[in-house]
């Protein structure tokens, strides 16, 4: 209790509430609450002060500066990255994860029910994620409220729009296969972009490669006899 008190003196809620939304984001891989992550953040980069002004000669110039950039290092590398590669991983999974919510939703099942069979068959994170919003339903969230809900611990806004497509053709009375197939597509179509553009990439890593690796072999076979005879 005294190191939330401590923090809350440092920080303002405003801060508070941004971390624990990032933490919120990065669903089971969060090991602390935010006031817990902000100490811990704070009271590390403390010690990286103290050590560099102890062990470098010049430390009074280089600690305040290598301490700023540990700790915005430090939110990178616990917050920042792994939002990212958890995002990565959702919208992989998504698209396998709609189709079979779509072939359920067909054999004339409602929503709730349909998505309790797709969670069971299917193992990943956004099936987690949707068996976390089963359960709030079953402890008195209504499906919108617990969908809504679910819409903050998901990082990716592919993932979020095809949540609000489905709430909105509840509310509306739409139909919802129709609109699944709109947004199976919708992945589909952006996989093919994302693999398109992975293809693309591949000759610039090519040349890389070729410039820091094989030219210099090459060269190195070519001048090495000169070299040779010369040391010779």
């Amino acid at each position: 209790m005294r190191h939330q008190n401590l923090t809350r003196k440092i920080y303002s809620e405003k801060d508070i509430a941004k971390v624990e939304l990032q933490l919120l984001l990065l669903g089971d891989q969060a090991k602390y609450d935010a006031v817990t992550y902000m100490n811990i953040r704070f009271l590390t980069s403390i010690m990286v002060f103290c050590l560099i002004l102890y062990l470098m000669k010049s430390g009074y110039l280089f600690a305040p500066l290598l301490t700023i950039i540990y700790y915005y290092l430090f939110g990178y590398i616990t917050l920042t990255r792994p939002i990212k590669a958890r995002t990565r991983k959702l919208d992989r999974e998504a698209l396998y994860f709609f189709e079979i919510l779509t072939l359920t939703l067909e054999s004339g099942r409602n929503l709730e029910n349909a998505l309790e069979i797709t969670v069971f068959n299917v193992d990943s994170e956004i099936s987690n994620e949707f068996k976390k919003t089963l359960f709030e339903i079953k402890f008195g969230k209504s499906l919108m409220e617990a969908l809504e809900h679910m819409k903050k611990r998901i990082p990716s806004e592919t993932i979020n729009n095809i949540i609000l497509n489905i709430t909105q053709t509840s509310v509306f009375g739409n139909s919802i296969i129709d609109t699944m197939y709109h947004q199976i597509d919708f992945l589909r179509d952006k996989q093919i972009l994302a693999i398109k553009g992975e293809m693309a990439k591949i000759p610039n890593k090519i040349s890389i490669i070729s410039v820091l690796f094989i030219v210099p072999l090459i060269l190195l076979l070519i001048l090495g006899p000169f070299v040779i005879q010369i040391l010779s």
